[in-house]
């Protein structure tokens, strides 16, 4: 049967098909396929947009999905913790994380500098990579227009290209090493993602601010929630895009 709640709240709003379309960034012929196909639900963000648009709950135009408390109790839940700073965060969390992974294991920075001089994070991968754990790293690529925009947000300019090759050079050792990889990615940033399985930290990026002083996540994926998945999502994107490296010059 058709989506006659879906048809009917498009209807109340005042608007067209071809007006929803254009506001949600897709075809009038999307917005057609999901009112007369069920079969055809839209992404969960264009459910989350077409809600807000027409003013309903995401649940009451598609009612198999939950609702939006239920979905923020889910993320409230993936929330292990808040720290305000990158700072104050003991240094031993991000080996801790790592030294459990089993099934991921994800680095996304521009340089992630801080890191590659911990002698633990590196006997940590050689162990996992011995362990046949696939372990990726998403670096900036220091030619790229992001880093020199994030270098100039952070205000060391092109210092920020020079991190990135730095840390290029302290993770010389690990390259060939079985089933770790190196990219470098032109993607803008707006965290680093340390993600070891179903955990991750988050750490954020803030406008003339440096890394350090930016708040961390400590998520824990939990079953319906969202926030995890959406961060997650955002680091194959990342994968996805970037360039393959052989050696620490490329």
């Amino acid at each position: 049967m058709a989506n006659e709640r879906l048809r009917g709240a498009i209807v109340d709003s005042g608007l067209t098909f071809e007006e929803v379309a254009a506001r949600l960034g897709v075809a009038p012929k999307t917005v057609e396929r999901w009112i007369n196909d069920p079969e055809r639900k839209p992404y969960r963000r264009f459910q989350y947009a077409t809600a807000s648009l027409l003013k309903c709950e995401v649940s009451y135009l598609w009612p198999d999905e939950r609702t939006s408390a239920e979905v923020t109790a889910s993320g409230n839940a993936e929330l292990v913790r808040l720290y305000p700073h990158r700072s104050v965060v003991a240094q031993t969390l991000w080996t801790q994380l790592y030294s459990t992974a089993s099934r991921s294991f994800d680095v996304v920075v521009y340089s992630g500098f801080w890191l590659t001089e911990d002698a633990h994070f590196h006997r940590i991968v050689k162990e996992k990579s011995a362990d046949g754990v696939p372990v990726r790293f998403m670096l900036g690529d220091p030619e790229s227009q992001a880093v020199a925009v994030r270098g100039e947000d952070e205000g060391i300019g092109t210092a920020m290209a020079g991190k990135i090759r730095n840390a290029l050079i302290n993770y010389g050792p690990l390259f060939g090493l079985p089933g770790v990889e190196f990219r470098l990615h032109a993607t803008t940033l707006y965290n680093s993602l340390y993600r070891s399985d179903d955990e991750m930290l988050a750490n954020g990026h803030l406008y003339g601010v440096g890394a350090y002083m930016a708040p961390v996540l400590h998520l824990r994926r939990v079953p319906g929630g969202e926030l995890f998945d959406a961060y997650a999502e955002s680091i194959e994107r990342v994968w996805d895009a970037a360039r393959p490296i052989s050696s620490p010059v490329g």
